[in-house]
């Protein structure tokens, strides 16, 4: 009965990481099972972006910053983001800059442009 007890209380454990995982970092970019989208990021500021945050709109958090470790996407470069279809929340900046914030709505197959000015 205990060992029962035990593997229970490690269950609702294990689930209560992964929802305060998912708040920290955004969610996962691509749920199983679901048709998949892309969201091109475009850097039209005069400098580089230094960090790109995408997460569910469900989500509490925009989360953290998507891009590969050192990266930074230059003024007038691109980066595409594969995500599940349907309502994220993006975020990006530049250190010392400042930040832009959007809610979009990204449907099945097709590529969302979202543009940092």
């Amino acid at each position: 009965m205990r060992r029962i007890a035990a593997l229970a209380a490690i269950s609702a454990a294990s689930l209560g990481g992964a929802a305060c995982a998912d708040m920290v970092t955004g969610g996962p970019l691509i749920r199983p099972g679901e048709p998949q989208a892309v969201i091109r990021v475009v850097n039209q500021t005069g400098g580089q972006l230094h960090a790109v945050l995408i997460s569910a709109c469900s989500a509490s958090t925009y989360g953290l910053n998507r891009l590969p470790g050192g990266m930074a996407i230059p003024a007038g470069g691109a980066y595409d983001f594969t995500v599940s279809a349907g309502c994220w929340d993006v975020a990006g900046g530049s250190i010392g800059v400042g930040d832009a914030r959007g809610r979009i709505q990204v449907l099945a197959g097709r590529v969302f442009t979202f543009r940092f000015h």
